[in-house]
């Protein structure tokens, strides 16, 4: 179990580290979080939006939270979770958690750049989590936690490398950004009961704290 500090208070018991509650059946730590009401329904994309539409990966952590952020962007047409960056082939979550499969738990956003720029994605990913931590995030801690950039293009490496070594040089965080940034290979759909999972149960919740930034005075 991750070593958690007292200053969590109450996350302290919703915080428990999804890999180690796995099983044949959906994880239930997020079952203690307030309720949300039931999930939005999903708007048919009309085809000449999907036709411009573009793809970005990121690993920020427990990919059920990343993919609630991410999926309240306006733009962002269609979200789904899974593992890339290993080496294992079609891992389940399961082989995931073992942490020797090499595996990032990854949210592919499919978004229509007319609405929201890449840019935008990449400001998104790291406010919502701590970009200097190691293999870490809040209570999770692994591999499979780290964080990843995984670009699609050479215009989405550029952007994404110019992005972090400008807040690197910022002087705004209480480390070095330990972000990788890697070509875009071998995504593995996770589980169906993993996709939209804060949706699907009703829940409001986080598994990330913090963005590694200096607390202001």
């Amino acid at each position: 179990m991750p070593r958690l500090t007292l200053g969590f208070g109450l996350l302290i018991i919703l915080g428990l580290t999804a890999c180690y509650m796995y099983s044949s059946k959906p994880p239930s730590h997020a079952m203690a979080a307030s309720t949300g009401g039931p999930a939005p329904t999903t708007q048919a994309i009309p085809p000449e939006v999907m036709a411009r539409s573009e793809q970005a990966d990121f690993a920020a952590g427990c990919f059920w939270g990343s993919e609630a952020t991410f999926r309240e962007i306006p733009g962002v047409l269609a979200t789904e979770v899974g593992f890339e960056g290993g080496t294992t082939v079609n891992p389940t979550y399961e082989d995931v958690c073992t942490d020797k499969t090499g595996h990032a738990e990854t949210v592919r956003v499919t978004f229509d750049p007319k609405q929201v720029s890449y840019q935008k994605l990449l400001e998104v990913f790291f406010e919502h989590h701590d970009p200097t931590t190691v293999d870490r995030q809040g209570p999770d801690s692994g591999t499979q936690y780290r964080s990843v950039i995984f670009f699609h293009s050479s215009e989405q490496q550029k952007l994404a490398e110019t992005e972090k070594s400008k807040r690197d040089k910022s002087g705004d965080y209480v480390g070095p950004i330990v972000t990788s940034i890697q070509p875009a290979k071998n995504f593995y759909r996770a589980e169906d009961y993993h996709q939209q999972y804060f949706e699907h149960q009703g829940v409001s919740y986080t598994c990330h704290l913090g963005n590694g930034k200096k607390t202001k005075e």
